[in-house]
């Protein structure tokens, strides 16, 4: 998955103000307790930073983003 394709899913399932907070702020288990913004710098892939807001956010996250 395309960065810009992951960013494009956060901001369309969570808002594009709470996306960019939630990427800053939010430890994500799945992530190794990263952030999104920390696990993109550590170089994991979109898709796997994906599947792991998707584990933490099953209900928020459209079934067609996934």
């Amino acid at each position: 998955m395309r960065l810009t394709d992951f960013w494009a899913r956060l901001e369309e399932a969570f808002g594009p103000a709470y996306a960019r907070s939630m990427a800053a702020d939010h430890s994500f288990a799945g992530l190794g307790d990263r952030t999104i913004d920390k696990a993109i710098a550590d170089g994991v892939e979109t898709a796997t930073i994906w599947r792991a807001v998707v584990a933490a956010y099953p209900d928020r996250v459209p079934s067609r983003l996934r």
